[in-house]
């Protein structure tokens, strides 16, 4: 049954900050299980090792998300402690637990020995212990070739190229960043800028781009970013080949038949659910199960894991999102979003077309977050279905 509806959803619980491995968190189907890959590359073994642990200790799904980071579902309480142990000897978390709450870094997945990318990189971890106590959900982006290509992607501090080719240090939500001459520099200015953003009142906001304070006169503003470029597409390559993950997760065994050349050296995460797996054989057959095509709109759709995966969805999405996959037939000419709760930690930004769950039910959102105003409300999967084959034409679909 569809109606007009304006009543908001319930509140959600959010919570102040992101599960690690030492820190895990609890969901629907066991404990949350992080791993952040070192400069975003797992070599083929620790791949290989991952796999072994979801299956081993958890329910053997693994997640790609948005922030780059691995996660593993359906982990015990029970079986943590082993977990954890097993990590640790494969060098796939810090053994220190402190080392886990230092502030994230995320890198364009195209980086080089050497490049740009990577010495801002190097430089940065080994300065980590000069930053100052942050808010647990920043991060930086690390961006520094020609064309920036985590634009999109969350991070409060970027380090990227400007329009003139010179270095840059940004805060997120300004227009411009302050250019600088080396790599050395610019991890000299993140750090000070970080020191700034505390000492600005900062932690109120919680995120750089709440952060009301004018940036201060020795980081002046004055250069653009580059146009962005292209993220990598699926697809074959001389490094290898570029796989997505349907909905930005997959089981365990999938994953492993993904590496299981020896020709492999490692894989790449990124934040656009596909990984880059260096070494694939050129001609190697697909790897069934992961996407090869652009125009799959599973790549697209953006789902949460829902229930009962998670505690606070009171809906299933993955699999009224391949089903919509498969009826609309790829035909997505909008943004889609199906959320387990108004939350809507898949996606934060509006999109043409919403399913947001309450209650058990559907509301459909046209045109903005999970947390917008339904035009109707009440929906199961069936009148989800009916209602957008309806209105294909008005929908955008």
């Amino acid at each position: 049954m569809t109606h007009q509806a304006n009543e908001p959803a319930s509140a959600p619980r959010i919570k102040g900050w992101c599960p690690g491995a030492w820190r895990p968190m609890a969901s629907g189907d066991g404990l949350l299980v992080r791993v952040r890959p070192p400069l975003g590359r797992l070599t083929r073994h620790q791949m290989l090792a991952l796999c072994e642990a979801a299956e081993t200790f958890g329910s053997g799904l693994i997640e790609l998300t948005n922030r780059a980071n691995l996660q593993l579902r359906g982990v015990s309480d029970a079986s943590w402690p082993g977990l954890m142990a097993f990590l640790v000897e494969h060098v796939l978390v810090a053994v220190d637990p402190q080392d886990e709450r230092r502030l994230p870094l995320l890198l364009a997945p195209d980086w080089q020995p050497g490049d740009a990318t990577h010495e801002v990189a190097r430089r940065l971890e080994a300065r980590l212990d000069a930053l100052p106590t942050l808010p647990a959900k920043m991060g930086v982006a690390i961006d520094a070739g020609a064309a920036p290509l985590l634009g999109e992607v969350s991070a409060d501090f970027r380090i990227e190229r400007s329009r003139e080719g010179t270095l840059l240090v940004r805060a997120d939500g300004r227009e411009k960043g302050t250019p600088v001459d080396s790599p050395a520099a610019a991890v000299e200015l993140l750090i000070r800028l970080l020191h700034w953003f505390v000492d600005s009142g900062g932690i109120d906001a919680g995120r750089m781009r709440r952060h009301p304070a004018p940036l201060p006169p020795w980081a002046p503003a004055t250069l653009r970013p580059a146009a962005p470029g292209p993220g990598p597409a699926l697809g074959q390559y001389a490094w290898g080949r570029a796989l997505g993950l349907p909905f930005g997760r997959a089981p365990a065994a999938m994953l492993r038949a993904a590496v299981a050349s020896d020709s492999i050296s490692g894989v790449r995460v990124t934040p656009w659910r596909r990984l880059l797996v260096e070494g694939f054989p050129a001609g190697a057959p697909s790897t069934p199960g992961l996407l090869e095509s652009e125009s799959d709109p599973r790549l697209a759709m953006q789902a949460c894991p829902g229930a009962p995966y998670c505690e606070q969805a009171s809906v299933a999405t993955l699999g009224l999102a391949q089903e919509l996959a498969e009826r609309l037939n790829g035909q997505v000419a909008g943004s889609m979003h199906l959320s387990g709760c108004v939350k809507g930690c898949a996606c934060q930004a509006p999109t043409d077309l919403c399913l947001t769950g309450r209650a058990g039910r559907f509301d459909l959102i046209v045109g903005g977050r999970a947390d917008g105003t339904p035009v109707a409300t009440g929906l199961d999967e069936s009148d989800v279905i009916e209602h957008l084959e309806k209105n294909r034409d008005a929908l955008r679909l």
